[in-house]
C-alpha cells in the first residue's frame, strides 16, 4: 500500500504535465477521474449503515448516543459560525474581485447552477427515503444515517436477539472494508485522470485574473486549520494537530487528487476507530459531519459572496453581509455531498437573496475547481478534529491507543481498512478499551 500511494503522487505530476502538454487529449481523461470517485461513492452508504448500526447496537443505553449527536450538532453550529466570521473578515481586507468583467456564457451557466439548487423544504424532506433499500440506492449520505439510527436503536431494543443480526452485519463491514481496498488500487488512474483534465480545461489563462480569491481562499484555510482547529483540538482534547494531519496523510492525498472529500469518508471511519475513538462517536460524529461540519463551505461562500458582490459593483454593507450568509450557510447544509455543492450553494442563495448578484457565480467558474480542493481538505480536516474532540468529551476516546499510533507502533492495516482489535481463537477476550480521563 506503500508503493500504491507513491504512484498517486507520480500520477498527479503525470496529469499535470499532461494536462499542459496535451490539454485536448487532457479533457478527455476526465472520466477516468470520475469513474474512480463514483466507485468509493458506491461504497459509502454500506460502510455508513454497518458503522453506525455496530456502535449503537454495542451501546447499553439510547441516551449516550443523543448525548454524543446532541453536542457534535452544537460544536459544528459552532465552528461554521467562527469560520463564517473569519472569511467576512479576510474578504472585507483583501476586497476581492475588483476590475472584473462577466462573459455571458459565464453568465448563464451561473444562472442553471441557481435554478439546480433545492431549499430548505426539499432538503428536510429529502432525508426521509422512499423505502428502506432507497436510503442506499440513492446514494445520500442523511438517508443512510436515519435508516442506520432506526435499525440500530432496533438491535439496541432487541437486546440479546439482536446479537446474531450484530454478527452478522459485522462480517459485511469486513466484506466490504476488503473491496474498498481492492478499489483503492484504482486511486492512481483516477488521479491522473482528474489532475490532467482539470489543467487541460483550465490551464493558467483562468489562474490570472482570479489569482487574488483563490489565494486569499487558500491562505484562510490554512489559517482557519492551523491555528483555529489546532488550537481548539490542544486545548480541548490534548492532541497535536500535526500529529493527527500527519495521520491522515494519505487521505488528504487522495481529497487533492480527485478533489472530493467523499472520497476519503469511508477511510476516515476506519482510521478514527483505529486512532482509539470508540465505534458508537466515530458511527454518528463522521457521518454528522459531512453533512453539517462544512467549514471550508463556510469560508468558500463567503468570500465567493463579497468577491462577487465587488466585481459586480455593489459590495454589501456587513448587516447584509451577515444576513445573506447566515443563509446560506443553511442552506449548505441541503448541499452536502453533492458534486459542486459549493457553486450550487452559493448560486442558490443569491438568486433567493440578491437575484441581481447571482450571474457574478461565473467570474469564479473557472477556478472553482481548485477551490473545491480546499474546501474539501478543510472540510476533511474540521471533521477528523471533531470526531477526536467528541471521542475526548464523552471519555470514549483511548490516549494510549492514540499514542501507540502517532508513534507508528501500531500502524493501521492498510489491506483490511478494519480495526479489529479482537483476540485470536482461542485467546481470552478482554474488555474492548477503556477511555481514559481527560487531562
Amino acid at each position: 500500500m506503500h508503493y500504491l500511494y507513491l504512484a498517486v503522487i507520480a500520477a498527479v505530476v503525470l496529469g499535470v504535465v499532461v494536462g499542459f502538454a496535451a490539454p485536448d487529449l487532457a479533457k478527455e481523461l476526465k472520466p477516468l477521474g470520475t469513474g474512480f470517485v463514483n466507485l468509493i461513492k458506491m461504497m459509502i452508504s454500506p460502510i455508513i449503515f454497518c458503522t453506525i448500526v455496530l456502535g449503537i447496537g454495542s451501546v447499553a443505553k439510547a441516551a449516550s448516543v443523543g448525548k454524543v449527536g446532541l453536542m457534535a450538532i452544537v460544536y459544528f453550529l459552532a465552528m461554521s459560525t467562527f469560520a463564517l466570521g473569519i472569511g467576512l473578515v479576510v474578504g472585507n481586507i483583501l476586497h476581492p474581485g475588483e476590475g472584473l468583467t462577466l462573459s455571458p456564457d459565464a453568465a448563464a451557466k451561473a444562472q442553471q447552477q441557481a435554478e439546480g439548487s433545492e431549499g430548505t423544504v426539499d432538503f428536510l424532506l429529502g432525508i426521509i427515503p422512499e423505502s428502506l433499500v432507497s436510503a442506499f440506492t440513492e446514494g445520500s449520505v442523511l438517508q443512510t444515517l436515519l435508516v442506520a439510527l432506526l435499525a440500530g436503536f432496533a438491535l439496541q431494543k432487541m437486546g440479546r436477539a439482536g446479537q446474531p443480526v450484530l454478527r452478522g452485519i459485522e462480517h459485511i463491514q469486513r466484506l466490504v472494508f476488503r473491496i474498498l481496498a481492492m478499489i483503492m488500487w484504482a486511486a492512481p488512474v483516477g488521479a491522473f485522470g482528474a489532475i490532467a483534465a482539470v489543467v487541460g480545461e483550465t490551464g493558467w489563462d483562468a489562474l490570472k485574473s482570479l489569482a487574488v480569491i483563490m489565494l486569499g481562499f487558500y491562505a484562510t484555510c490554512l489559517l482557519f486549520v492551523f491555528v483555529v482547529l489546532g488550537s481548539v483540538l490542544w486545548f480541548g482534547a490534548r492532541v497535536n494537530l500535526f500529529s493527527l494531519l500527519r495521520y491522515l496523510g494519505r487521505e488528504f492525498l487522495l481529497i487533492v487528487s480527485t478533489s472530493s472529500s467523499e472520497s476519503a469518508l469511508p477511510r476516515l471511519i476506519a482510521k478514527m476507530e483505529h486512532l482509539g475513538v470508540s465505534k458508537p462517536v466515530v458511527g454518528i460524529t463522521v457521518p454528522t459531519g459531512y453533512s453539517f461540519n462544512l467549514d471550508g463551505t463556510a469560508i468558500y461562500l463567503t468570500m465567493a459572496t463579497l468577491f462577487i458582490a465587488t466585481a459586480q459593483g455593489s459590495p454589501l454593507p456587513v448587516s447584509e453581509q451577515i444576513s445573506l450568509l447566515v443563509f446560506m450557510i443553511i442552506a449548505s447544509k441541503g448541499a452536502a455531498g453533492v458534486s459542486g455543492a459549493g457553486i450550487a450553494t452559493l448560486a442558490g442563495g443569491l438568486q433567493s437573496h440578491r437575484p441581481e448578484l447571482v450571474d457574478g457565480v461565473g467570474f469564479i467558474l473557472g477556478i472553482d475547481r481548485f477551490m473545491s480542493e480546499a474546501r474539501a481538505v478543510t472540510n476533511f480536516a474540521g471533521n477528523a478534529v471533531a470526531t477526536v474532540l467528541i471521542g475526548s468529551w464523552t471519555k470514549e476516546f483511548d490516549r494510549a491507543q492514540a499514542g501507540r499510533v502517532f508513534a507508528g507502533q501500531d500502524p493501521f492495516n492498510e489491506a483490511t481498512l478494519v480495526d479489529d482489535h479482537k483476540p485470536a481463537d482461542g485467546e481470552e477476550a478482554t474488555p474492548e478499551r477503556e477511555p481514559a480521563a481527560v487531562k
